[in-house]
């Protein structure tokens, strides 16, 4: 796959709350490559007009998935199949101690494209708060049908 290419995240919390579910969904250019046996994801996203681009990283095996975000918030989330892992999501309003349990991680590669697919159970201080699910996808720029 090439260097530039369009990434497309979309994530879903179901939460038993009266908001109910969050959904997300964003398409950025970004940048891509392959080392080590692992895939590799970078992109800027703005989180609010006056701020800093927060910058992402991510990183997709048949192993797992991290993502990094660098910014006006950081965290490091691990998502490995069947094991939970801690996280500290810290934001300019403070930070969240989460939970992370994978449930079902998919990946599916072609020459062109990569996508994974995340589920998993969301806590925070230890209570349950969202089934989660997060699906990324990145595809060439130049290659053609690239489907949203």
């Amino acid at each position: 796959m090439e260097k530039e290419v369009l990434i497309h995240v979309k994530g879903l919390h179901m939460m038993d709350t009266p908001e109910g579910d969050e959904p997300i969904e964003i398409v950025v250019p970004g940048e891509y490559y392959f080392r080590n046996g692992s895939h590799y994801l970078r992109y800027e996203e703005m989180l609010d007009e006056q701020g800093d681009p927060t910058v992402n990283y991510i990183k997709i095996s048949s192993r797992g998935m991290e993502v990094r975000k660098k910014g006006q918030v950081n965290t490091h989330m691990v998502f490995e199949q069947g094991k939970r892992n801690m996280a500290f999501y810290t934001t300019p309003f403070g930070t969240l101690e989460m939970g992370i349990s994978a449930t079902n991680l998919e990946l599916e590669e072609s020459e062109g494209q990569i996508a994974m697919k995340v589920n998993y159970s969301l806590d925070l201080n230890q209570e349950h708060v969202a089934d989660c699910c997060l699906d990324i996808q990145a595809q060439g720029k130049n290659t053609t049908g690239f489907v949203l």
